[in-house]
């Protein structure tokens, strides 16, 4: 059974607090999982929440500070202790491949897994377009980072009265999946359109291009809202977003699932961000992220 869900192993900016790891999120695809921002101390996070290193088929790192990037050492030589049996690509910022290098060869250990490297130089896709296309945009921080979107291709969904209605069963329901007709009946006569789902990860960033073109008619859209409305000087110095702004993003891009993280250490009551999302106007399903929390992408429109 295809499981498509977020797990968040770490909602904390850049100090941890007693509730709050730092950075860390898998979304799980059907048979895939996408490994984002990889914070200090995601290892044992991935412990807690059930997550194995053979769950990992990509990791996508946003930016180089450490609350987003710490945690590959761990992971990567995790994944190669455990004899991963497929091999892992690590998307990340071009400009920091000096970073990756002293992570990823932190220590010693013994290398028995290949992870292809894959640095993120320009907007524009990454992997695809099956089973999803995977694409970067530049976002807005003080040192540069990528926000990453997922996009699965549309397809058609097979409707059990028009195949009656038109006589097929049995194997010519495959082969009219494949072929596209069969005995003179199109796919288009006993099928549906079946829009593909789409993800979004913004982390650390300022309202830019970026993140509006990231947001546009997703899914769900993991974003950081590390400020509240109040402290948006503070935001704006230090190249970060919001949690009304965020929320607004959200509101005007059609988003259906918003899922609020990466919070800042001076807010105790995460009850206020849901009080000034839902002031920003922001109606569909939100979701102010904790630790270890599982959040299910929308069912299919």
């Amino acid at each position: 059974m295809s499981v498509r869900e977020l797990v968040v192993l770490g909602t904390a900016s850049q100090v941890p607090t007693r509730h709050r790891n730092h950075n860390g999120y898998l979304l799980r695809w059907d048979g895939q999982g996408i490994l984002f921002d990889p914070g200090e101390g995601t290892q044992r996070q991935m412990l807690r929440a059930g997550v194995a290193a053979h769950d990992i088929d990509r990791i996508c790192v946003t930016h180089f500070h450490g609350d987003h990037s710490l945690g590959l050492a761990g992971v990567i030589q995790r994944i190669n202790l455990d004899r991963v049996p497929h091999p892992v690509t690590a998307h990340f910022p071009a400009s920091g491949q000096k970073f990756f290098d002293r992570l990823r060869y932190a220590t010693a250990y013994r290398e028995t897994v290949h992870i292809a490297e894959e640095p993120v130089s320009e907007d524009g896709p990454l992997a695809g377009p099956v089973p999803y296309l995977l694409e970067a945009r530049l976002l807005s921080h003080p040192v540069e980072s990528f926000g990453y979107r997922i996009t699965e291709p549309d397809g058609r969904r097979m409707v059990p009265e028009l195949l009656a209605r038109h006589g097929i069963k049995g194997p010519d329901v495959g082969r009219i999946q494949r072929e596209g007709s069969v005995d003179g009946v199109t796919l288009e006569q006993v099928s549906e359109e079946r829009p593909g789902q789409s993800f979004a990860f913004v982390m650390d960033t300022r309202l830019c291009d970026g993140v509006t073109a990231l947001a546009e008619g997703c899914d769900m859209l993991v974003i950081e809202s590390t400020f509240l409305d109040e402290d948006e000087h503070l935001a704006v110095e230090h190249g970060h977003l919001t949690v009304g702004q965020a929320s607004r993003v959200a509101r005007e891009a059609g988003v259906r699932h918003l899922v609020l993280t990466h919070f800042s250490q001076r807010y105790s009551d995460p009850d206020v961000f849901e009080l000034q999302a839902r002031a920003a106007g922001f109606e569909g399903e939100l979701t102010v992220a904790q630790d270890l929390l599982r959040v299910p992408l929308p069912k299919r429109r």
